[in-house]
């Protein structure tokens, strides 16, 4: 298992110059990727464009590049550009987003969001490729039929003919989409005791595609808090996991809260979404249980970190990505350093 560093996106207390600083810190400690994400504020290949001539080693990836906010040929010629800047280093995440964005910020209808992730990844990958990019699916036609468009090809050479495609997946079909076309999945809430399930999904993926698991990265985003006290630490996570299981999407549609209950926390999984819709976030904070934050995070001091990177590494983890829930810079770079000293205690370092 190796570790990766999950920066996010901009937020009011972070800058860029921050991220930069923890990315560069990352690739001396020989952390094998650092991603980049997006929501409704700053993109994701800007950072990364600007992180690729300021590292050496470390991989720089999306987590994710929207599908609903660019074409799949934008998003082929961003990802081949990037990995040029780099020298072969980008990785491409891709998601469909929620419904909320999807329909409210880019004017992208969400309906039938797996048929249309499977022709993007396939016309990406055409364009990387440099073959022509002809293409009749029900959701992309390439050229247009009735126009004067042409069967167009990538109009440089990039360092590589394929570029490690990743998906952001939750429920099981999409799980099996990303086993199936994808290199890698890009999970969270992944908790090792509840990982059997979701990659079983991945793996019968894989099959369809004639695969093994072997080679497949799995990464989850987890969040880490270093500290002596597990309940003190895991009170930095609550908001963030709040947030998702309680108002990422509408009531009817919350991917998040529905993994929740698959992994056993329906009743609080209810809860917790029924205050936050309510306006009480505080209270939806304090109803997240500790169980579960535990579970899917990595909290107290070095030691108990490298227990868990452990379970993580036996529950299928590939990629270990740390989101630091931390203060400043410096506490990063401090964060940044246990970790990688904790997956050097673990024997897991692959």
């Amino acid at each position: 298992m190796r570790l990766g560093l999950s920066l996010g996106y901009q937020t009011a207390w972070s800058t860029p110059a921050d991220h930069l600083a923890m990315a560069q810190e990352a690739d001396r400690l020989g952390y094998s990727v650092v991603w980049a994400a997006e929501a409704y504020g700053s993109d994701s290949p800007s950072m990364l464009a600007w992180m690729a001539g300021q590292t050496e080693q470390i991989d720089l990836g999306s987590a994710v590049m929207q599908i609903p906010g660019r074409t799949p040929a934008m998003t082929a010629m961003t990802a081949a550009t990037i990995d040029a800047l780099s020298g072969g280093r980008f990785r491409l995440g891709l998601g469909v987003s929620g419904p909320q964005v999807s329909e409210g910020w880019h004017g992208v209808r969400f309906a039938k969001p797996l048929a249309r992730t499977r022709e993007y990844v396939d016309i990406v990958n055409l364009a990387v490729a440099r073959k022509q990019v002809e293409y009749a699916g029900k959701h992309y036609t390439l050229p247009l039929p009735d126009g004067p468009g042409k069967a167009l090809k990538l109009g440089f050479h990039p360092p590589r003919e394929h570029i490690p495609v990743y998906l952001a997946a939750v429920g099981p079909k999409n799980l099996e989409l990303a086993g199936e076309i994808a290199d890698g999945w890009l999970a969270i809430f992944y908790a090792p005791e509840f990982a059997d399930e979701q990659l079983a999904s991945v793996a019968a993926g894989r099959a369809r595609a004639g695969r093994e698991l072997a080679g497949f990265d799995v990464v989850p985003s987890v969040p880490v808090v270093v500290g002596d006290d597990v309940a003190s630490c895991a009170e930095l996570v609550r908001w963030y996991a709040a947030l998702y299981v309680g108002g990422m999407g509408s009531r009817e549609q919350n991917f998040y809260n529905q993994l929740a209950t698959r992994m056993g926390y329906g009743d609080a999984a209810r809860e917790v979404q029924d205050l936050y819709l309510a306006k009480r976030q505080r209270d939806a904070a304090a109803a997240v249980p500790l169980e579960f934050i535990d579970r899917t995070s990595l909290l107290g001091p070095k030691e108990r970190i490298a227990d868990r990177m452990r379970a993580y590494a036996e529950a299928g983890v590939t990629t270990l990505s740390v989101t630091l829930f931390v203060a400043d810079r410096e506490s990063g770079i401090a964060t940044l350093r246990t970790c990688a000293e904790a997956l050097e205690l673990s024997g897991v370092a692959g």
